[in-house]
């Protein structure tokens, strides 16, 4: 048999499947993005082997709910294409193989897109969200759709319509009694545990940095209108926005660059650095653990050469009270209705309310998104007019709040824990108001204002071994820059050990 009729042979059995070798074991215990693109372009592992291994780790972990759809024949088959296109020297691109996955609220081509709600449980698009696309062009393959609170509307993951294994809630890897954060909640999950490398988020007002945040890896939040927000079930359109998240910055760097068609920038130099905190609002009520944590991070960084500023802003948390709720619940009825009609899902916002199954999300749903009010001391008012003084005074100045912080202390951005707590237990209480108010409140206000920010893992808590994230607030459209100085960081605090295996 000739050489040229050889490898046909072999590339029609690696296309058909019918070829595989044997299994063999891969270390993904700190296995990342770029790692996993440098070896498949290197020979040293395949796309198939890599996406079995990660598709066996989804089975074996099964209890952590990280999945809604977990689509093993659909990443076979693309991994397998992906092999084939390697050996005739087609390689995609810089994901060329790598398995990712995607937050259930963005659309998939051939994949149910559930957004984590019974009434989506049957909605299939026909087309990839543009930033789906853009990794799918580079190669990447698509393991399937992580699970999210539901609609979006929380913190903690607790979905009571969409599990895998009981007890309900996508659970923490790093102790599965915990939540993973949300909404975000299955793509931190899922990366945690190793069940991927990286993926999508979307974050409204810390929905990818919290779950980062609290499983132990890195996210970011971008620019609001940096990524484009087509082929995603929306809660407001002036706060929404599609994340990166992967174990680490340079990852999330990575996957930042693919959907930007850009370079990723090179790490900062940390000598000369000046990154602000604000003690009043970022630093308060924090628990043991991640004082504990980042107060070590603070000194490391002073060690190495950054200016670590106190700033004082005291108009931060009035004009974000005035700028967050009223622009989230307001917006969400008219967005996922133009949505539900625009992607022909056959549904009504009612009808999709009607069929809610978390009670919080229920809750939040009939009593202020369907009939557009906005809880008051004494009961409920119309949320129109406090939602256009939120558009037209808090949220602008909001902006120049930080704007002007940031020039008057010379800073390049401000640093704070991302969550002020680590994980809580999953269960019901998870979702209760008071605990969505203390996880989301150092995220909310870039969120609000329409700024980047990162987060990454500043260590383990010294009494529950539990993540500690980092927060990093940056200038408007400064996102390089905030993940160079972040990738920076990354290096002087070194990577956290990753949770028990299973």
């Amino acid at each position: 048999m000739s050489l040229r009729i050889a490898a046909a042979v072999t590339l029609s059995l690696i296309a058909c499947g019918c070829a595989t070798a044997p299994p063999r074991p891969i270390d993904v215990t700190s296995l990342g993005v770029a790692d996993a693109a440098a070896m498949i372009r290197a020979r040293q592992i395949t796309s198939v082997e890599l996406t079995r291994t990660y598709l066996a780790r989804a089975q074996a972990n099964r209890d952590l709910n990280a999945f809604i759809t977990l689509d093993e024949a659909g990443a076979l088959k693309a991994a397998r294409h992906a092999d084939t296109q390697l050996a005739l020297n087609l390689a995609k691109g810089v994901l060329h193989g790598v398995p990712l996955v995607i937050k259930d609220n963005t659309h998939v081509a051939g994949l149910p897109n559930t957004a984590g709600t019974p009434a989506l449980r049957d909605y299939v698009p026909r087309e990839h969200a543009p930033t789906v696309k853009r990794l799918v062009d580079e190669g990447a393959v698509i393991l399937g759709k992580t699970n999210m609170h539901e609609l979006a509307f929380g913190i903690s993951g607790y979905n009571e319509a969409f599990f895998t294994a009981q007890p309900i809630g996508t659970r923490n890897p790093y102790d599965r009694s915990r939540i993973a954060g949300g909404s975000s909640s299955g793509t931190g999950a899922a990366i945690a545990a190793r069940l991927a490398p990286g993926g999508l988020g979307s974050d409204t007002g810390g929905s990818v940095r919290i779950p980062a945040g609290v499983t132990g890896g890195a996210g970011l939040r971008p620019t609001l209108g940096r990524y484009s927000q087509e082929g995603v079930t929306p809660i407001a359109h002036s706060r929404d926005t599609v994340g990166p998240m992967a174990l680490t910055v340079a990852d999330v760097a990575l996957l930042d660059s693919v959907m930007m068609r850009a370079k990723v920038p090179p790490v900062a130099t940390l000598d000369g650095v000046r990154l602000g905190i604000y003690r009043d609002y970022y630093f308060a009520d924090l628990d043991d653990d991640t004082k504990a944590v980042v107060d070590a991070a603070l000194d490391k960084l002073r060690a190495a050469g950054v200016t670590i500023v106190e700033v004082d802003m005291p108009q931060l948390k009035k004009l974000n009270d005035a700028a967050s709720f009223p622009v989230a619940l307001y917006e969400a009825y008219d967005d996922l209705k133009t949505y539900l009609a625009k992607y022909q899902t056959g549904k009504t916002v009612e009808q999709v309310a009607a069929q809610i199954a978390s009670k919080d999300v229920k809750a939040t749903y009939e009593t202020l998104v369907v009939p557009r009010k906005l809880p008051a001391p004494n009961g409920s008012v119309d949320a129109a007019p406090i939602y256009a003084a939120a558009m037209s005074e808090a949220r602008p100045a909001l902006a120049k709040h930080f704007g002007d912080t940031f020039a008057k202390y010379a800073i390049e951005a401000l640093l704070a824990p991302t969550t002020p707590a680590v994980a809580v237990a999953q269960e019901p209480q998870a979702s209760s108001l008071e605990t969505f108010l203390r996880f989301i409140r150092n995220t909310d206000p870039g969120s609000n204002a329409g700024i980047p920010g990162l987060t990454l893992p500043a260590g383990l808590g010294p009494a529950t071994r539990m993540p500690v994230g980092l927060s990093l607030d940056g200038l408007r459209d400064g996102d390089e820059r905030l993940l160079a100085i972040g990738m920076a960081i990354e290096k002087l605090l070194g990577r956290i050990p990753p949770p028990p295996m299973r």
